[in-house]
């Protein structure tokens, strides 16, 4: 235990000085750090909400959206299949959570039967008579809702990535949650009404044989226009088939057309493909671009679009044309978001944090270095040595692993910097029993650190397992105070025994003393 081959020394001294250089960003500012030669390290601890200030949104997915839309889509899915199957129905519709209508003729309940399966192996259809009920069973709505949310997750981050806000925290909370938090944001609005826009973005044939005030056609829907200002609305019949889909969109950018603004947007290959077939069928019709199930804008074609590429104009503003464009490159929302809890911390409550928990956290290592001293003497210098590169080596890691810091993982430093200290005075009141059990010198070092490394480190594995447990259970504050706590454990393992151990082994050889100063 006393003897290091010269390979360890060379990796302890490596690693001691690798977290120094990568910590010591983390004392200057930003604007001195971004002046240094490219050579150093820049990389600082982001610091979060409650430290820098920002915004709080806490956002629901509305996944009962996420229901309807599938049973919507379910209705037309069955309509296709039943009347290539030619089995003969009435009254096909949404009903509550399933898709309901009569069969005409009861007897070919099995053939109706084959033809859902064939549809969708997650389908359920139950009968009672001729009374058919169609729904996807709870595996797949289970499914489909956790890609919901995963999927909504990814575009938000999108979004916000678009408005070129630095270092969000976007994450999941519970089953249909998503917390965005937005260091540096003190006026959220803007960003609140990209996040409400779903940006589903549909091209759909207008029905010119269909007027929105008369009897409409099972296959079209009425839907709103976006009147100019001042002006009312125009409705319009518009087919329920989706012509092309958008999101096959590959890029969207405002500009302008004719001296207003207008946003201009590409296909991908399929998208182009059909965008082509379907306006090369449809030459002299209206052709309807519905965002959010709001008609936008319901041009004629007047020749094929073969090139992949089209504009989309209305009454844009300068601003709303950029927000669009930024919707559409982002993608589409799988169902509208609900802002359930909103939080602004202004800088200054930040700034204040920061200086009451950097007191707290200074005055407390302060007390830990003078008792380490008062009661050890040298050995409590040499613990002191190990606890400051342990910090170094946690703000290193969490540098390194792009953490987040908070109010309370400042909490976990500071506990954790106790607990580091807690590791030499095992070791050493251990080796005080050694000495006074009539023991040598090496022999007392040796025993002391031998035997009180179980201790240590089943003391600390048991925090580990509990720090896992917050991080794995806990959300926000108490994920950060996780982190700061569960990689100060790890440091702290490696400085109190292997620095610790260094630094006495070391004096031990240069000076060669004839007793224990402990």
């Amino acid at each position: 235990m006393l003897y290091f081959a010269t390979w360890k020394v060379t990796l302890i001294l490596a690693i001691c000085a690798l977290g120094l250089i990568v910590s010591i960003p983390n004392l200057f500012s930003q604007q001195t750090v971004a002046s240094w030669p490219r050579f150093l390290p820049k990389r600082q601890v982001s610091l979060g909400l409650d430290l820098r200030g920002g915004s709080y949104l806490l956002l629901q997915v509305d996944n009962p959206a996420v229901e309807r839309e599938r049973l919507n889509g379910l209705v037309d899915e069955l309509r296709t299949a039943m009347v290539g199957a030619k089995i003969g129905y009435t009254g096909l519709g949404v009903q509550g959570d399933h898709v309901g209508f009569t069969l005409r003729d009861p007897a070919r309940l099995d053939e109706l039967r084959q033809a859902v399966q064939k549809l969708d192996p997650d389908l359920e259809m139950t009968a009672a008579g001729d009374q058919i009920a169609v729904k996807p069973n709870e595996q797949a709505l289970q499914a489909r809702r956790l890609s919901a949310v995963e999927q909504s997750i990814e575009i938000v981050r999108r979004r916000i990535d678009e408005t070129g806000t630095k270092e969000p925290t976007i994450q999941r909370e519970g089953g249909d949650r998503i917390v965005v938090e937005l260091p540096g944001v003190d006026n959220p609005e803007h960003i609140k009404a990209l996040l409400g826009r779903t940006a589903k973005m549909t091209f759909q044939m207008v029905d010119t044989n269909a007027v929105p005030g008369g009897s409409i056609p099972p296959g079209d829907v009425v839907l709103p226009g976006e009147g100019k200002p001042g002006q009312p609305a125009q409705s319009y019949v518009v087919q329920r088939r989706v012509m092309v889909s958008g999101d096959t969109l590959t890029d969207a950018q405002p500009t302008f057309q004719q001296n207003e603004p207008v946003v201009s947007f590409k296909f991908d290959s399929v998208g182009a493909r059909r965008f082509a077939e379907a306006t090369r069928a449809n030459v002299g019709k209206p052709f309807a671009i519905v965002l959010d199930n709001k008609v936008i804008s319901a041009p004629v074609i007047r020749e094929p679009i073969l090139g992949g590429q089209g504009v989309i104009s209305g009454s844009f503003t300068v601003q709303s044309a950029s927000d669009l464009a930024l919707l559409l490159r982002a993608g589409a929302l799988p169902a509208p978001l609900t802002i359930l809890e909103e939080r602004t911390v202004g800088p200054d409550l930040g700034a204040d944090s920061i200086h009451a928990g950097s007191l707290a956290s200074i005055v407390g290592v302060a007390l830990v270095v003078v008792f380490m001293i008062v009661f050890y003497g040298l050995f409590g210098i040499f613990a002191d040595i190990a606890l400051f590169f342990n910090l170094c080596l946690m703000l290193a890691s969490l540098t390194l692993l792009g953490a987040t810091l908070t109010l309370p993982g400042i909490a976990g430093i500071a506990l954790t910097m106790g607990m580091a200290v807690d590791a030499n005075v095992l070791i050493y009141e251990r080796i005080r029993e050694e000495v006074r059990g009539g023991r040598s010198m090496i022999s007392s070092l040796q025993a002391g650190f031998q035997r009180a490394f179980g201790t240590i480190l089943d003391s600390h594995v048991t925090t580990l397992v509990a720090g896992a447990l917050m991080f794995w259970l806990g959300s926000g504050p108490i994920k950060g105070f996780a982190v700061t706590l569960s990689i100060g454990v790890l440091t702290s393992l490696f400085s109190a025994i292997l620095v610790t151990r260094l630094l006495i082994v070391t004096w031990l050889r240069r000076l060669r003393p004839k007793t224990v100063p402990i």
